[in-house]
C-alpha cells in the first residue's frame, strides 16, 4: 500500500532528520517539530519511529531486489549486467539520498523486518557475486578473487549517497557512464 502525501512528509523528514542526526538520537518530538505540528499529530499517520524506518530501508532494499531481478533476468552479458547495475545504484542513490544514509547505518536498528532485510541483502549480494563469477568464467573479467570485485563494488556504490548531494551540478548520465568505467575498467590508461 502506498503512503498517503501527508505520511510521505513525514517519512522523508524523518530519513532527513535520520541522516544528520542517526536514528537513534531523533525522536517524535524531533519529527513533529522539523514539520511544526503537534508530537501527538504524528500517530494519526504512523504507529512509531520503527515504522518509519522500516518504511524506509525495506522501501529502498525492495527497490534494490526489483532492479536486481529485472538485471538477472536480462539475456545480456555480464560486463552489461554489471553496467545496469552501477546505473541503478547510481539512479536510486541519486533519488534517494537521505534514505540511502538510512538503508547504509540505520539498518541494524530495524526490529521485526531485520530478517527480512539481512536476507535481501544477502540475496542481492548473492545475485551480484553469480554475476562476476559468470563474467570470469566467460572470460569477460579478469581471474581475480571474485570477493575483492564484489567488495569493491558494494563499498563505492553504497558510499555514493555521501558524494552525490555535494554535487549540485552533476549530471547523472556522465556520472554513471564514468563511474562504470572506473569500475568495470579501472584506471590504467
Amino acid at each position: 500500500m502506498k503512503p498517503s502525501g501527508r505520511k510521505i512528509e513525514i517519512i522523508t523528514t524523518a530519513s532527513l532528520l535520520f541522516k544528520e542526526k542517526g536514528y537513534s538520537a531523533v525522536t517524535m518530538r524531533d519529527i513533529a517539530k522539523a514539520m511544526d505540528i503537534k508530537a501527538a499529530s504524528l500517530y494519526n499517520h504512523i504507529k512509531s519511529k520503527q515504522e518509519l524506518l522500516s518504511h524506509i530501508i525495506i522501501s529502498l532494499a525492495e527497490e534494490f531486489t526489483t532492479g536486481m531481478k529485472a538485471v538477472i533476468n536480462s539475456e545480456t552479458s555480464s560486463i552489461e549486467k554489471l553496467k545496469k547495475l552501477v546505473a541503478l545504484h547510481v539512479f536510486i542513490s541519486s533519488n534517494n539520498t537521505q534514505a540511502m544514509a538510512s538503508l547504509n547505518n540505520d539498518w541494524m536498528h530495524l526490529e521485526a523486518q531485520l530478517d527480512y532485510y539481512l536476507q535481501l541483502r544477502k540475496d542481492y549480494e548473492e545475485n551480484l557475486r553469480k554475476i562476476i563469477k559468470d563474467g570470469i568464467k566467460n572470460n569477460e573479467i579478469i581471474d581475480v578473487n571474485p570477493e575483492v570485485v564484489l567488495f569493491s563494488m558494494l563499498s563505492t556504490l553504497r558510499s555514493l549517497y555521501v558524494w552525490i548531494p555535494k554535487k549540485e551540478d552533476l549530471d547523472i548520465e556522465q556520472f554513471t557512464q564514468d563511474l562504470t568505467a572506473v569500475l568495470l575498467s579501472g584506471i590504467v590508461k
